[in-house]
């Protein structure tokens, strides 16, 4: 018999191949877009031993009124950087500041250049003792390439996320669910993590990442439209609403660097998507449905969970009264947590 889903633990922890650093925690991410990555959602995700990644666009003196007022949630957040050197000066500037800070997200589109490798090994020899993300990418190949150059978790994930058109716009991109089994398995054979970034539109989602092999899973849009991010609450015809944008979109791109520069696209939307407010009901959604599907598949703890499923090929993932329609795709494909006939159980 499966523990019931109160008894579950999703508590996960992981010694880290290059820091040599152990972080205990839930293992769900929110992401680094200046929308949802806010100071003030990380003072409630650490409530629940769970990670924000810190968008970049914070001023060094926001950091230190943060640290000073909220130093229990250092533990639980990252500050990130892109790879240029206006952000490595004032990445340096955060952790020099701030010593508490254990985790470093070095972020940037597209994680295949010489110039990224370059950079993650140069942020590594400043950092020793610091835990990296680093991406993001999507092939086995290039997670090795990243560890071995010094970073410690693997950003997957090109194309998935609900507001990147990277896929339309270039023609780019990795099924998420093949990503995560080929950098996961990679990853782990050489003692290194991988975190799952983009594609999860529901906590069913969130379940087959992990499922899939996934260490961390990163959420944005499932984050998006709660008091805790930023911008206003907007009124639109008679229903409150929340902007919500890729970092690679007009709007993000026009706030912090002017415009989109000529020789590139626009490789994120911007969307309206509704108010939500207190974003604790939505932990609480996201953990509740974990823990059921740990139940249902026999895992008595998150750990267990990619070792107690399969993935089936469906066309449907769940039915719509009244007319059943073909679900967004968790991915390019859609698939299932397979349930064995019989699962056995370790407790």
């Amino acid at each position: 018999m499966a523990a019931s889903g109160g008894k579950v633990d999703l508590t996960r922890t992981f010694t880290f191949r290059n820091s040599k650093q152990t972080y205990t925690g839930i293992p769900i991410i929110v992401a680094n877009m200046d929308t949802v990555g806010t100071f003030e959602m990380a003072v409630v995700m650490a409530k629940h031993a769970m990670f924000t990644a810190i968008h970049k666009h914070y001023s060094l003196e926001e950091w230190k009124l943060f640290a000073a007022d909220h130093p229990e949630c250092l533990e639980h957040v990252a500050a990130s950087s892109g790879s240029g050197k206006a952000d490595l000066d004032k990445l340096t500037s955060i952790l020099e500041a701030i010593p508490h800070i254990r985790y470093i997200c070095l972020d940037v589109a597209n994680g295949y250049s010489e110039h990224f490798v370059t950079f993650v090994k140069s942020v590594r020899a400043l950092f020793p003792n610091h835990t990296i993300m680093a991406g993001n990418v999507v092939t086995g190949e290039m997670v090795e390439e990243l560890l071995l150059s010094g970073a410690d978790i693997i950003k997957v994930g090109i194309g998935p996320g609900s507001v990147c058109t990277t896929r339309i716009k270039t023609g780019v991109g990795y099924p998420q669910l093949s990503a995560v089994i080929e950098c996961a398995d990679s990853a782990h054979g050489l003692k290194g993590h991988i975190i799952s970034d983009g594609g999860c539109s529901c906590p069913g989602d969130v379940a087959k990442a992990f499922g899939a092999g996934a260490d961390f899973v990163m959420l944005g849009g499932m984050f998006a439209g709660h008091d805790q991010c930023a911008g206003e609450i907007i009124e639109k015809n008679g229903k409150k609403v929340k902007l919500f944008y890729g970092m690679s979109s007009d709007t993000a791109m026009k706030k912090h660097a002017g415009g989109v520069a000529e020789y590139r696209a626009s490789e994120g939307r911007t969307v309206e998507v509704p108010y939500k407010g207190d974003v604790e009901l939505t932990i609480l959604d996201i953990l509740g449905g974990l823990r059921s599907t740990c139940t249902y598949v026999g895992a008595a703890k998150l750990k267990e969970l990619s070792r107690r499923t399969t993935f089936i090929r469906v066309t449907q993932q769940h039915s719509q009264s009244p007319k059943p329609q073909l679900a967004r795709n968790w991915l390019v494909q859609t698939w299932l947590l397979h349930l064995h006939t019989y699962t056995h159980s370790l407790y």
